[in-house]
């Protein structure tokens, strides 16, 4: 029999970095900080709505956009939290994860040979999705030196004719970073005139530890161009419901569902009911892992100066993005040394594109003994590695 012949974009792909890393999280010998996944269960309310639907038998397919109770819900979210209003009718699309959202904005928008900005670093699966899908992807590297922000410099730079789409990641993951108003503002003046989309993935738009989320659509002239996605992983712990969504104008969302409805039909009616609950009744919750998440974070990236490894100030997100350059090892080479001598799992910067080579990503969605624990160990290899 001959070879599997796949599709030439996917064969294209190499494999991903991190899933080597990602594996050992079950390995009880290895103590990881790679995963980006809340520590809390989801809050028990949240649960027993999904479990009252599920005594009752409210368990058949939903609307493709999902629940019209939901969509009001996310509606009214988008109002209050961010300044925004969208119409629940025809400018919500429910899906399976904020990670369905963003492929199925990017299979609507892009045709063969678009560009898509990405900044770097950057959510590992943007890249590998723009190829698949015939796009063409430009980088922008992102600097420690400037909190891994934007710069409207950098991205008049790289706009051009064929540029379809940018996709910004604020709160960041991997750096934490987050873009103020008046960061935003700059780059929807360099946007505003253009024929370029924007997809604004704003997951966790919630964990922000200086001043409030601000969304890009909200400012004057970019809801109309601009593509919203959020879900309900990060902030309420539900990263195992896989429930997100997009909030655009009206012709995008009739665009998405054409795809999502064919691809998916509908997001998991049991989250669903679940999604209703934590948007009614979760702003304590999400203050409650908020504080939490920011007792760790000024803990970690205390220890980690202490190391002498630097970090730009994480203000998003639950991650750090280390420096390691001084130990002059690359991405790789530490992490694989760091797992090797100490057993304890991060990931390389290089997963996240082009600017993370010479840097790893921590994560502190972990217990705080679990976390002290191993920076006790990156301590203790990094005085191996002085007194080698």
């Amino acid at each position: 029999m001959k070879p599997l012949k796949t599709n030439h974009h996917l064969a294209s792909i190499p494999p991903a970095i991190l899933t080597k890393y990602l594996d050992l999280t079950t390995n009880p010998e290895v103590i990881s900080l790679s995963v980006g996944e809340p520590d809390f269960a989801t809050p028990y309310h949240i649960r027993e709505a999904a479990i009252e639907a599920i005594s009752q038998g409210k368990t058949f397919y939903t609307p493709s956009k999902g629940f019209l109770s939901l969509r009001k819900e996310i509606s009214s979210v988008m109002e209050r939290k961010y300044d925004l209003s969208y119409d629940p009718a025809t400018e919500v699309l429910v899906t399976i994860g904020a990670s369905e959202a963003i492929e199925v904005a990017l299979i609507t928008l892009l045709n063969d040979g678009d560009e898509v900005i990405v900044v770097s670093p950057s959510y590992i699966s943007y890249e590998p999705i723009i190829t698949m899908f015939g796009g063409k992807i430009v980088n922008i590297e992102t600097l420690e030196s400037e909190g891994f922000r934007l710069t409207p410099e950098a991205l008049k730079a790289k706009l051009s004719a064929k540029t379809r789409l940018v996709i910004l990641n604020y709160p960041n993951n991997p750096s934490g970073a987050i873009m103020n108003r008046e960061d935003l503002e700059a780059i929807a003046d360099v946007l505003r005139d253009t024929d370029v989309h924007i997809l604004s993935d704003e997951i966790y738009s919630e964990l922000t530890y200086q001043g409030t989320h601000v969304s890009l659509a909200s400012l004057p002239g970019m809801r109309e161009k601009t593509l919203v996605v959020n879900g309900f992983s990060k902030a309420y712990a539900m990263t195992g419901w896989r429930l997100g969504y997009v909030c655009a104008p009206k012709e995008i969302i009739d665009a998405l569902t054409k795809y999502h409805q064919y691809a998916v039909l509908c997001a998991p009616t049991i989250s669903q009911f679940a999604g209703i609950e934590a948007l009614k009744n979760g702003d304590e919750d999400i203050v409650h892992m908020r504080e939490e998440y920011d007792m760790r974070r000024r803990f970690v990236v205390k220890r980690l100066n202490d190391m002498g490894l630097s970090t730009a100030n994480p203000l998003g997100a639950f991650y750090v993005f280390v420096n390691v350059k001084s130990t002059g090892m690359g991405s790789v080479e530490f992490c694989d040394a760091l797992l090797d001598s100490k057993k304890v799992a991060l990931i390389p910067g290089t997963a996240f594109g082009v600017s993370g080579e010479g840097y790893v990503r921590l994560s502190y969605s972990y217990s705080i003994n679990h976390i002290q624990e191993a920076l006790s160990r990156i301590e203790a290899f990094l005085n191996e590695l002085k007194n080698a």
